[in-house]
């Protein structure tokens, strides 16, 4: 899909586009149901969490392009039956709630592939449903995603206003991890669009709430940004601001002190670090560092990646003289 049709309207696209859920939709499904409607109970919902963790944990290793298809094979042959079946309004929103992080998973795939009409689409869907069973946390990380492709395709403004409805979503959270989840979304997007005020802000407030998050992972798509995944995000924050010393910093401490436990995540972040190495002329530095990035990207399904290696190579041609540059090309362009 061209970008160009991402948004037909700047960001108010986006919002609109969400319109208001049907609150009260669950309640009148519940009270309407017939008789005859497959009966669904907890362990259809707990069906529906495990095949996201497996999907998940798949697409986190190796892409979303390697699993999309199987996802939204399961969505549309087993719980789209079970929306329709027959629940207590308990079940009802526990069901919608899994639902919602399952359309998301397979919005986040698309948009993993560069299909990003198509993760738009499932991204508001994904709202409605979180909206619907009431949750607060899922109906933030679906602004989120939105407001991620928004800094990813250049749309500054928009970006900026879907990142800080987003933020206000989840005013209503007690979660620190979930907060700075979404706060450095919000300083991203505010540093793309130049506002240096409230990206430092935002990331001021996401460290402070990181810090004091808890280690465990939970179910939700927000419980997994870890302080190691938070200090790639706010390297690349800082490096947009200029600050390349300190980006560097992050991005080290991702890798190194906290470590990243997935390929495509690892791989995301050694070619980050390259480019800001490059960025401070230190080009031995990002010759070494793009190699271990190509090393990790190996059978990685993602166009982050993708762009990754092509940006490598672009500024790969500006240093051919430096040892090891022609090389690296090469092995770029057999990346498979």
């Amino acid at each position: 899909m061209d970008r160009r049709t991402f948004m037909t309207a700047s960001g108010g696209y986006a919002l609109a586009a969400l319109g208001l859920p049907d609150l009260d939709g669950i309640t009148r499904r519940t009270r309407a149901q017939s008789e005859s409607a497959v009966k669904v109970g907890r362990g259809e919902v707990a069906a529906v969490r495990t095949m996201i963790k497996s999907l998940g944990d798949a697409a986190a290793e190796i892409g979303g392009g390697h699993a999309r298809s199987t996802a939204v094979h399961y969505l549309t042959t087993s719980v789209s039956k079970w929306l329709s079946g027959s629940w207590t309004e308990e079940v009802g929103r526990d069901l919608y709630g899994a639902t919602s992080q399952l359309v998301h998973l397979i919005g986040w795939m698309a948009q993993d592939e560069g299909d990003h009409g198509f993760a738009q689409r499932y991204y508001a869907h994904a709202f409605r449903l979180a909206a619907e069973a009431g949750d607060a946390e899922l109906s933030a990380t679906a602004l989120r995603g939105l407001a991620v492709q928004a800094i990813d395709l250049g749309y500054r403004a928009a970006a900026v206003q879907i990142a800080e409805e987003c933020v206000d979503q989840a005013k209503r959270l007690d979660d620190p991890k979930a907060l700075a989840y979404y706060e450095t979304t919000l300083a991203d997007a505010a540093a793309q669009d130049d506002d240096r005020k409230t990206a430092t802000q935002m990331l001021s407030a996401s460290q402070a709430h990181i810090e004091r998050a808890s280690t465990e992972a939970g179910d939700s798509w927000a419980s997994h940004f870890s302080i190691g995944r938070w200090a790639h995000h706010s390297g690349m924050i800082l490096a947009r601001l200029g600050d390349y010393d300190a980006a560097q910093d992050h991005l080290h401490h991702s890798l190194d002190i906290h470590g990243l436990d997935r390929q495509r995540s690892r791989a995301i972040v050694l070619a980050d670090l390259g480019t800001v190495q490059f960025r401070q002329e230190n080009y031995e530095a990002a010759i070494s560092t793009w190699g271990d990035f190509l090393d990790c990207a190996n059978g990685v399904r993602s166009i982050k990646v993708s762009d990754a290696v092509d940006d490598m190579q672009a500024r790969l041609r500006r240093i051919r003289g430096v040892h090891g540059a022609e090389d690296l090309s090469e092995r770029a362009a057999n990346l498979t």
